[in-house]
């Protein structure tokens, strides 16, 4: 891997996801997240997935170990060769060192870590907005994309609902685990001289735009 290595942070209803998507069709690396992963590796049933699956049938965590594993295989396979953008991973700080000494094995490092901060209140406001189609699974923010009808899918007509991981006690919970696993990180890479801070109430395209400078400007310096 010769390229920049991306370790994009933000809480839930930060737009991470969607920015990720945007960022890797504009700088032509893979997104790789771990959540992926590890429903292609149970879809395969790998070695892999089907230890990871031993522990999930247990109800147990997944070993960092095996996370780690997953991750690293994927980012030594020849399309993250130019650079990679890791979404959901690192999680804890095991897993990072894990992943910098995965990397210094083969003479590379993490390029830049952004954080996409968006404030309780608006994490809140934008995730408890958010409505799913019973029928055709479109999904719908009151916020930001409403149904031209009040509860009824624009697609099918369908009924709209809440999830109940969107209601705000949810999401409440959402929000603690996440400072809970990524306060450390935060810390972790700031001390590296890593972290870029970018402002995630801003417009989609305003915060797209911030996301490409800070990673075009680490990319220089690297």
């Amino acid at each position: 891997m010769s390229g920049t290595v991306v370790v994009l942070l933000g809480p839930p209803g930060s737009g991470k996801g969607t920015q990720a998507k945007r960022l890797v069709e504009v700088l032509g690396t893979p997104h790789v997240s771990s959540g992926d992963l590890f429903r292609h590796h149970l879809s395969q049933e790998t070695e892999l997935g089907l230890m990871a699956h031993s522990y999930m049938e247990d109800g147990e965590l997944v070993p960092d170990d095996v996370t780690v594993e997953m991750v690293v295989e994927r980012i030594s396979r020849p399309d993250c060769e130019d650079g990679v953008l890791l979404d959901g991973f690192p999680r804890t700080l095991n897993q990072a060192e894990a992943l910098k000494k995965a990397l210094a094995n083969r003479g590379h490092q993490v390029t830049v870590v952004p954080l996409i901060q968006v404030s309780d209140d608006e994490v809140l406001r934008r995730l408890t907005a958010r409505r799913v189609c019973e029928a055709c699974g479109a999904v719908y923010n009151l916020v930001f994309n409403p149904p031209q009808e009040e509860g009824v899918c624009d697609v099918c007509g369908g009924d709209l609902y809440q999830r109940e991981d969107d209601d705000p006690e949810t999401v409440n919970h959402r929000l603690y685990t996440y400072y809970k696993e990524t306060s450390p990180l935060i810390g972790y890479y700031f001390a590296q001289d890593l972290l870029v801070e970018i402002d995630g109430e801003q417009s989609f395209k305003a915060v797209s735009e911030d996301l490409l400078r800070a990673i075009g400007e680490a990319a220089k310096e690297s």
